[in-house]
């Protein structure tokens, strides 16, 4: 039994861990409805249960396996960085060529690209306007029900990524998803750079072990390639060029691809704008008008442009409110609306929708004060306004319509540079390590993930409480107190 006081023994049970999961997901994965190459089809109930198990096993010591690595971190092990991304490396190889994990998202995506190739509108249908037999027949028999007749909510860049994908595959699903997957392996390098530019230099070893080798992005983004993690590596690419190199202007444009991909990522320009209005000279107003619309400028140009390049139009302004029509039991406001709005149809027979929708949006409203505020105190310097932009996308996806699990990935490498060793990123650490239980390999989400997620929030939580330093908010030493040792070669 590898010992876990050590990195090598926490990087190899994680491997183990990761091996588990991708051999599970062969037998359990989001498959294809069809696969030519015989490489990835349902093998049956009787292999598909084995599968979840021994995918859940995995996970389970994948998880072990990096809250202990960080636990070494925190102690003053001095961990290299060199370390920590050859840890990451072993833990993400397993997953290269394994199905999709966890979701049927990727083959929306190659559908969408093959429309793309067809000339079709992707803005105004849904992957079901496709030949059964042309390019992107496969993925789009396997895209889920829903979203058969949905409209694409991305941006014209991620579409354009799409296109190139389902194009160089000829729509051939096993090289297509592995091409999606590429893409998902290009943005973790991306958050991973990002991170080493973002984060304190004594702190690089724990904001890459939360903001990147945290297992809920290994299984949604490498595993699931889902393409929040795109959008949140070109999110952190330019805002680490606006804010650590006062290169704001490229800063804005990659952040605007981001944009281009999911809308969330506009938010950066809020916190970017901030820092260019605090270190512009000038009478009050002079500062104030660079710093909202400076940023905002830019990623407008950097948009129209995208659009017009990719040819898909301008539709995707229209589409943005496609994901809030699902409910997810994971959007606080959706279940309270819905709980409301039962409630009261019960009592007067009130429509429940109406409800729903209206506490939707008080949500939304909270949330965009909460912004604001936090975006004020960055502003007056009472707030970092990197760490003010992990608070600011942590309190929208807390209070959206919508949300699924990979969505706390928007906040975490942002939070991982600056607070992993404090409160919020002790928050984050949790809800890591239950969210990754949330969803099945086949992209499901019965009763029995809510309730793995829940007893794996409560132990997480427990573990913590159960140190008595933790009332003082010293779980974690200082990242001075990790560097100041002398460096191990592991």
């Amino acid at each position: 039994m590898w010992s876990l006081r050590s990195v090598a023994g926490c990087r190899r049970l994680g491997a183990v861990g990761s091996v588990a999961v991708a051999m599970g997901g062969w037998a359990a994965g989001t498959l294809p409805a069809r696969d030519p190459w015989g490489l990835w089809f349902p093998r049956g109930s009787e292999a598909a249960r084995p599968g979840v198990l021994l995918a859940l096993a995995g996970l389970t010591l994948l998880v072990v396996a990096w809250w202990k690595y960080g636990r070494l971190v925190a102690e003053g092990a001095a961990v290299r960085v060199r370390a920590t991304l050859a840890t990451l490396g072993w833990w993400a190889a397993p997953l290269l060529l394994a199905p999709p994990l966890y979701s049927a998202d990727v083959y929306s995506y190659i559908a969408q690209g093959a429309m793309v190739v067809e000339g079709h509108d992707v803005y105004r249908f849904g992957p079901s306007v496709l030949d059964p037999g042309g390019i992107g027949g496969a993925a789009a028999a396997s895209v889920g029900g829903h979203w058969t007749d949905t409209p694409a909510p991305y941006g014209p860049v991620f579409l354009l990524v799409a296109e190139a994908v389902a194009s160089l595959s000829a729509g051939q699903i096993v090289p297509a998803v592995l091409g999606m997957r590429l893409v998902a392996v290009a943005a973790l390098a991306l958050v991973v750079w990002s991170l080493l530019r973002l984060a304190p230099h004594r702190a690089r070893t724990g904001a890459l072990w939360l903001g990147a080798l945290n297992p809920l992005l290994l299984i949604h983004v490498v595993g699931g390639m889902h393409n929040d993690g795109l959008m949140v590596g070109l999110l952190l690419a330019g805002t680490a060029l606006a804010l650590r190199r006062g290169r704001w202007i490229a800063g804005s444009a990659l952040v605007a691809l981001a944009m281009m991909i999911k809308s969330p990522a506009a938010l950066a320009l809020l916190f970017i704008g901030v820092v260019v209005g605090r270190d512009t000279t000038g009478p009050l107003i002079r500062r104030a008008a660079k710093g909202l619309l400076g940023p905002g400028a830019v990623a407008a140009a950097v948009a129209v442009g995208a659009t017009l390049l990719a040819g898909t139009g301008f539709g995707w302004l229209r589409t943005q409110s496609v994901a809030g029509t699902i409910h997810t039991a994971l959007s606080l406001t959706s279940d309270l609306g819905l709980a409301l709005g039962e409630s009261m149809h019960y009592l007067s027979g009130t429509e429940p929708d109406p409800v729903k929708r209206a506490v939707q949006a008080m949500g939304l409203t909270l949330a965009l004060a909460l912004i604001a505020y936090l975006a004020s105190c960055a502003a007056r310097g009472m707030l970092d306004p990197l760490h003010a932009l992990g608070l600011a996308l942590f309190a929208l996806v807390a209070l959206s319509p919508m949300v699924q699990p990979w969505y706390l990935l928007w906040a975490t490498p942002v939070l991982a540079a600056t607070s992993w060793n404090g409160r919020t990123g002790r928050a984050v650490t949790v809800l890591s390590a239950a969210l990754v239980y949330e969803t099945a390999p086949d992209g499901r989400t019965p009763a029995y993930c809510f309730a793995l997620a829940a007893v794996a929030c409560v132990i997480a939580a427990q573990l913590l409480l159960r140190r008595a330093d933790f009332a003082a908010g010293i779980w974690l030493p200082s990242p001075r107190r990790v560097e100041e040792r002398e460096p191990s070669r592991a």
